[in-house]
């Protein structure tokens, strides 16, 4: 009896572990997926505008974007996307025009990497913070844009 209580209690334990493990990532949606969301509840968009080859984007992703701060700020206040400024292959419409990612990113105006651009609820841009970031300096940033443009 005891023994299935134990493993009882193990397993429990473990399933816990593997759920808040889960939520350590910050959650990636695709462009449509955002603007859907965001339809659907409102929030702020941030797109992260990368390239394949760029050792800073790769940093960000590493170093950043790994950090428990960033990753409970983002996704609690963003709807976070992931677009690549050299995907000509994936598409998608947006305004009833189709966009690749590459073509969006232009549409945005980016022209170095990584990039995040910042989107309010009405999928309109709102401003651009360009550059590496560190885990606190990110944070802060985007806290100063949520009190000057958050709902």
């Amino acid at each position: 009896m005891k023994l299935k209580k134990l493993t009882f209690v193990l397993a429990f334990l473990l399933m816990q572990t593997v759920a808040v493990n889960a939520q350590d990532k910050i959650t990636w949606h695709t462009f449509e997926e955002a603007a859907k969301l965001t339809a659907d509840n409102p929030k702020m968009i941030l797109v992260d505008v990368y390239t394949d080859w760029c050792g800073w984007c790769k940093k960000m992703d590493k170093d950043t974007f790994t950090k428990k701060a960033v990753v409970d700020y983002v996704n609690e206040h963003f709807y976070a996307v992931k677009l690549n400024a050299e995907d000509k292959k994936t598409k998608f419409t947006f305004r009833g025009k189709e966009y690749s990612e590459e073509t969006m990113a232009r549409a945005m105006r980016v022209s170095s990497y990584p990039n995040f651009v910042i989107m309010d609820a009405a999928m309109e841009n709102i401003t651009q913070l360009p550059g590496y970031r560190e885990a606190d300096d990110f944070v802060a940033s985007l806290d100063k844009l949520m009190d000057t443009f958050g709902n």
